[in-house]
């Protein structure tokens, strides 16, 4: 959930507005966004958000916070595709100034003077930033790789970066996400070969491919294959629909093969059709989970065969497992990127960092995007190739890059929010942190009339034949509890409601070894 802010001469720029995806730690809640409290309380001066591509984790915030911190977006033509599409679901087209940029000029955002930089990565339009300011140029890389052969796009050329360095660059913020690889990232175009063998390896076999949506080398790729095999295409996820129908409408995919539906692909013979599908994060309501749990119009069958040309995100592994093991039940094949070479990251391995300083050469390092793990490892990394300062900065660190020593200056609030139902709320707030004790010990709800006579409901407690006698023990231990009020607190409800919710806490561990949460209400 990348969000980035430079300040310059008392003005603020924003690049990138991205969200995550909840894990277990947020019951309920499927969207988690950076707490942009910060800028929030200074939205006076930001003067703007540059959004350097289209994934998720980049732009996924934008229709949540854009309108509130009412200044321009900027992003090249497919980038800005997507968000436009963002905007119009959620009602904001008209709301929020959108600029589109295309061509690799630079452009005034207050006192920063901005040009994109095209590098290879994951997803059409990938690009770092050139940002100049009046102490000095910033290269933000944003995510990137190197890739003689990327499929879709130009990306700059080692000539160019070094050109780049060679006019200086004060400092270098950089993807620190596949550091610790000591092997080159490989190239998108090595995939197309891998995945042309592969597909041919399952001749009269239905063939399904998941990977990344957003992916449009990929796709490119798939087909191509798919054309080489005489295989007919179904696309199978809505996510991959919207990405087909604005690539094209970019100039992308120009000479994808038109999709057939899901009722005609089911009527071809088994092996001339390969379907691509969404779910290879283990997604359970996309269409590969959906097609494991034979809940979808596309069906396989023993020996058929699913391709994961897609890495698997860490905390994703038991999502995926289960799909997997779903699959594997039913005799389905299956081929990930350990077996086969039918997937390369986006990313940079450590040489393709190693060589992108040697061009660079900027003054300073600063490591982003990745876990602390990453972005020390970084630091190391360019200690070792000669870089002069690197610095480790973590999530509220304001840090000086010029006039002067690069130092950190200040650390400020830079929490989370979460997307819980309709309503943005804190992630460490009230109803998260309950839901987390509910889920983790269950509850128990206890109505106390004026005599004392309670009646307990419990939820999630481990107790089944155990329950009656719970039951009476606890009602038993509240009565004794509240004849042990002495003077004013017999009738304070306060006190009564607390004797009546220690009691039944104390009981319910006794019982199950659970500390469950307990709600007690005075009736009558």
């Amino acid at each position: 959930m990348n969000v980035n802010l430079y300040g310059c001469n008392g003005k603020w720029l924003m690049v990138d507005l991205g969200m995550t995806f909840s894990g277990n730690e947020y019951p309920g809640v499927d969207l988690v966004f950076a707490d942009l409290e910060f800028i929030e309380e200074r939205a006076d001066d930001l003067v703007g958000i540059v959004l350097t591509h289209a994934h998720e984790d980049h732009i996924g915030a934008v229709p949540y916070f854009a309108a509130d911190l009412g200044v321009p977006l900027y992003a090249t033509p497919f980038t800005a595709e997507l968000i436009r599409r963002k905007l119009q679901e959620a009602g904001l087209v008209g709301e929020v100034e959108l600029n589109v940029i295309e061509g690799f000029d630079s452009f005034p955002v207050g006192p920063f003077d901005i040009s994109y930089l095209p590098l290879a990565h994951s997803i059409a339009e990938g690009n770092g930033l050139v940002i100049d300011t009046p102490h000095g140029r910033i290269f933000h890389t944003g995510d990137w790789k190197l890739d003689e052969d990327p499929i879709i796009g130009e990306p700059t050329t080692e000539k160019e970066l070094t050109a780049l360095g060679d006019e200086g660059v004060l400092a270098m913020v950089c993807d620190s996400t596949n550091v610790f690889n000591p092997n080159p990232s490989g190239s998108e175009g090595a995939v197309y070969q891998a995945l042309l063998d592969e597909v041919g390896r399952h001749k009269g076999k239905r063939v399904l491919v998941t990977t990344f949506a957003s992916n449009v080398a990929r796709l490119h790729t798939l087909g191509e294959v798919a054309k080489a095999h005489g295989r007919t295409v179904c696309v199978a996820g809505r996510s991959l629909d919207r990405i087909l129908e604005v690539s094209q409408q970019s100039g992308y995919l120009g000479d994808f093969p038109d999709p057939v539906d899901f009722d005609t692909a089911m009527g071809m013979p088994r092996g001339d059709v390969l379907i691509i599908a969404t779910g290879g994060q283990g997604e359970p309501r996309a269409a590969l989970g959906r097609i494991a749990d034979q809940n979808h119009k596309l069906d396989l069958v023993r020996g058929d065969v699913v391709l994961f040309s897609s890495r698997q995100i860490p905390g994703n592994e038991i999502q995926i497992g289960k799909i997997q093991n779903k699959l594997a039940e039913r005799g389905i094949v299956m081929v990930t990127d350990r077996q086969s070479p039918i997937h390369v990251s986006g990313h940079p391995g450590r040489p393709e960092l190693e060589a992108m300083y040697s061009w660079i050469r900027p003054e300073i390092l600063v490591p982003v995007h990745g876990e602390i793990r990453h972005m020390q490892e970084q630091v190391r990394v360019g200690q070792a190739a000669g870089i002069p300062e690197n610095i480790f900065q973590q999530n509220g660190d304001i840090v000086r890059l010029a006039p002067g020593k690069p130092s950190h200056l200040a650390k400020v609030r830079s929490g989370r929010l979460v997307l819980d139902g309709d309503l943005i709320v804190p992630a460490d707030g009230e109803s998260i942190v309950m839901r987390r004790r509910i889920a983790q010990n269950g509850a128990v709800v206890v109505a106390l009339d004026p005599k004392g006579n309670a009646n307990i409901e419990s939820i999630g407690l481990p107790l089944d034949e155990d329950y009656p006698d719970f039951l009476a023990e606890a009602k038993s231990d509240i009565t004794t509890a509240l004849k042990r009020l002495k003077g004013p607190a017999r009738k304070d409800s306060g006190a009564i409601a607390e004797a009546a919710r220690l009691a039944t806490r104390r009981a319910a561990q006794r019982w199950s070894g659970k500390k469950p949460h307990v709600k007690v209400m005075l009736t009558g």
